[in-house]
């Protein structure tokens, strides 16, 4: 049975607004820590060096953050490109955007795709309109911005609002370096006003404790998690009430969180997760190997994240005999259809690039020894120390040649 204590990963969500905002005061406050994490390290590069080319690799916050940030650096020119498949994620919303605010940005090869050459300037801000269903990181990259623009900025939100507690945490913080907004109804507006410069402490990520939750729901262990807010402004906070129908309690003592196992299992999980996106690969997975149907709705943004992300999951759960449906490129459901696997081969599950793939599918060898994880290092983009914290608790982990494997059996 699992057991032990782990002091979670900096959230990586909130170390890479607070860089920027404190990169618009001139680096002047001074953050405790950030952090230690691919998606950070991209940042930190980014906003420290001279060069005119800046490489973000698999970053998706940090193209579009930066892409914000150096359309408003007058008399820098800078060209922003990443993988092969950050250069397929599309941005036309966000620099047609920023193009109405008065920045001047082109395309280097496809159009509505990085790479991007940001030629900048003061930008003027204004009213604009976004549909808001896409990513809410534009709307932080622009938010973010907004303050220093002219005229500061109206920003009217359409066609449904995802990822909304990422919206309100860029407020936040924006908040506890002085600025001040409104957000009424669908429209945001930052005036024109200066950001103080301050000292901040970043607090761990509840989207990491996630990981965590499914294990304690999997295997029924004593486990606790150090570095949680209680007051978190991360959204996947609400992970905490997800799992309470998965059978998981959890309670404070003092700043540790305790995982307890509770027999209270819910028949069927029904969840919107617009507001969650990014816990919806451990949600998924718990329930399936629980043997929970379910229906969880508000996932169009999983779409474009580092892989097709609800392809993905059904591809990699009828490896394990579990037959997902997408609906409407929106939702996935399980009614518990399942499907013959070959039980005399390894499970291996492909990653696709994408750090939570790998952390929602580990837990599984629970119940599936011998399990494999193809590409296991690409956790490091979020949470580098993960497979020593799962070392810790008991778990063994050994690195094998997935390809060489198969073809020998």
């Amino acid at each position: 049975m699992p057991e032990g204590i782990i002091d979670l990963p900096l959230s990586k969500s909130i170390s890479n607004r607070v860089l920027i905002l404190n990169a618009l005061t001139g680096n002047r406050g001074r953050i405790e820590r950030t952090a230690e994490c691919d998606d950070t390290a991209v940042m930190l590069t980014a906003l420290s060096q001279t060069s005119d080319e800046v490489n973000i690799g698999a970053a998706g916050t940090a193209m579009r953050f930066l892409t914000a940030y150096f359309a408003m650096q007058p008399g820098r020119t800078v060209t922003i490109t990443g993988t092969e498949r950050m250069c397929n994620r599309p941005i036309a919303l966000l620099v047609d955007a920023l193009r109405q605010c008065g920045a001047s940005i082109e395309y280097v090869d496809k159009e509505g795709y990085p790479p991007l050459k940001i030629h900048g300037c003061r930008l003027t801000g204004g009213d604009i309109t976004l549909p808001a269903s896409v990513s809410s990181q534009y709307v932080s990259a622009l938010l973010m911005t907004a303050p220093l623009m002219e005229h500061g900025l109206k920003l009217t939100l359409t066609d449904g609002i995802v990822s909304l507690p990422y919206i309100k945490m860029t407020l936040g913080l924006m908040k506890e370096w002085g600025v001040d907004s409104d957000f009424t109804d669908n429209v945001i507006t930052v005036e024109p006003q200066h950001y103080t410069p301050v000292d901040f402490k970043v607090e761990a990520d509840w989207s990491a404790a996630s990981y965590w939750y499914e294990i304690e729901a999997l295997s029924s262990g004593d486990l606790s998690l150090r570095g949680l807010s209680r007051n978190s402004l991360q959204g996947d906070s609400h992970v905490a009430d997800f799992f309470t129908g998965l059978g998981v309690n959890s309670e404070w003592d003092g700043d540790v969180m305790e995982l307890m196992p509770s027999p209270d299992l819910t028949p069927r999980i029904t969840l919107d997760m617009s507001e969650q996106p990014d816990l919806a690969q451990t949600v998924v997975v718990t329930c399936a190997m629980l043997g929970l149907p379910f229906h969880i709705t508000g996932l169009s943004t999983l779409k474009i994240k580092e892989t097709d992300r609800l392809t993905a999951l059904r591809d990699e759960l009828r490896k394990l005999s579990f037959v997902i449906d997408i609906v409407d490129d929106n939702a996935l459901e399980w009614e518990g259809a399942r499907c013959p696997v070959d039980t005399s081969r390894p499970v291996v599950i492909d990653t696709y690039q994408d750090h939570r793939m790998a952390m929602a599918f580990a837990p599984v060898v629970l119940y599936i020894p011998g399990l494999i994880i193809r590409n296991a290092d690409v956790v490091t983009k979020s949470y580098p120390e993960y497979w020593d914290h799962l070392r810790s608790i008991g778990f063994t982990t050994k690195e094998v040649d997935a390809d060489t494997l198969l073809n020998n059996i």
